[in-house]
Formats: C-alpha cells, structure tokens, sequence
C-alpha cells in the first residue's frame, strides 16, 4: 500500500516533469514557426584586438591620437559585430523592389588580419603587432598594391579590412571635425540658444 507521503511526492514529480515538458514542447513550436530563425548559424564575433589596433596605428590619421584611434577601433568592432547580414534595406515610399544588405564580410576580415601576422611573421620573424610602424605599412603595401580606386568605398564594400577600418573611420563624425578643425558634430542638432556660437576647437590629441 503506498503511503500518503510517497503519493504526494509522486503527484509533485509529475507536475514537476508536465510542466518541463510543456516548456520544452513550447520553445521547439516556437523555433519551428520561424524557419528563418532556425536555419540562422550562430556568427562569430569580434577581432584580434592587438593586431587591429596595430593596423589602426598605420591606416588612420596620426592627428587623431592614440586615444583617438582606439576609440574609432572600438567604435569598428562595434559596427561590424552588430552588423545584421542580408538585411532588408531601407527603401522610400513607391519603391516595389526589395533590396538586401551584403553578406557578413567580418569572417574574410578576420581572415586577412590574420594573414598579415602571417606575412609579418614569415617576412620579418615577428608579428605584425611588433614591428614599427614603418614595417607595418611596407607590408601593408605590398598587401594592397592590387587595390584601385580614386576615393574610399563604402565600409561593406571594402575588400580588405585595412580599407574597411579607414573607411569606417571617415564616415564618421569625427572624421569630419578633424577634416574641419573644429567641433561641428554633424548629424546633431543645436540647441536655439547656442545656433549662431562659432564650433569649439578640437582638444588636443595624444600620441
């Protein structure tokens, strides 16, 4: 006969056990519903941060400082980490065709940061990240003397990361403060009351 301790215990096992299973029942129904969901490999994240600040160093203007060039690098890693591949775009309204981004160039960029600590290290018997900054931008050379253009492309359009970075960096808004020399901060809005007040100067950089 089966006490009324052991019935409880069983009764609570199994509520326990129905109510796991429903849970589990309900997050595979959800994932089924959404095949575009499923199909969706995990993507790889981030950069080899040593060697893209030491690409940074070569590609990106030495006014903007040290603190200025790891600032626009973290500022890079964040756009292409929060890149959302064969995205719909944006289009205006009366516009039937559907257009989508580009696929995820962040893997090829990878690729080839990893193949400059390759050459560097073949070539010059150490990594890319320890040579100076001469010898970064020879190799550099070498790297891109196949690149051809008479202005930067588009970030997603840069067929090499050293290209992308630079690009990415232009695009932005302090891109366009250094370019002026002062604080315009485009893309932002004046307050009234400080309209007609002539744009701070630029703090000085640090090397």
């Amino acid at each position: 006969m089966t006490s009324p301790q052991n019935r409880t215990s069983r009764r609570s096992f199994l509520m326990t056990a129905g109510t796991f299973a429903a849970g589990s029942l309900a997050a595979c129904e959800a994932r089924s519903a959404d095949p575009a969901a499923a199909a969706q490999p995990l993507r790889t994240t981030g950069f080899d941060r040593v060697g893209l600040d030491a690409l940074s160093d070569c590609v990106l203007p030495d006014e903007l400082g040290l603190e200025g060039r790891r600032a626009a690098t973290a500022a890079f890693v964040a756009w292409a980490d929060g890149y959302d591949p064969v995205a719909e775009e944006m289009h205006g309204y009366g516009y039937a065709e559907i257009r989508y981004l580009p696929p995820d160039p962040a893997p090829a960029w990878r690729a080839q940061l990893a193949g400059l600590d390759i050459l560097a290290r073949r070539s010059r018997r150490k990594r890319f990240a320890e040579l100076d900054t001469t010898a970064r931008r020879d190799l550099l050379a070498v790297v891109l003397r196949r690149e051809r253009g008479d202005r930067l492309p588009a970030p997603l359009a840069a067929s090499h990361i050293a290209v992308a970075l630079l690009s990415h960096w232009a695009s932005s808004a302090a891109a366009h403060d250094l370019a002026m020399g002062r604080a315009v901060t485009p893309l932002t809005c004046r307050t009234l009351n400080n309209v007609t007040t002539e744009p701070s100067s630029l703090p000085a950089s640090r090397t």
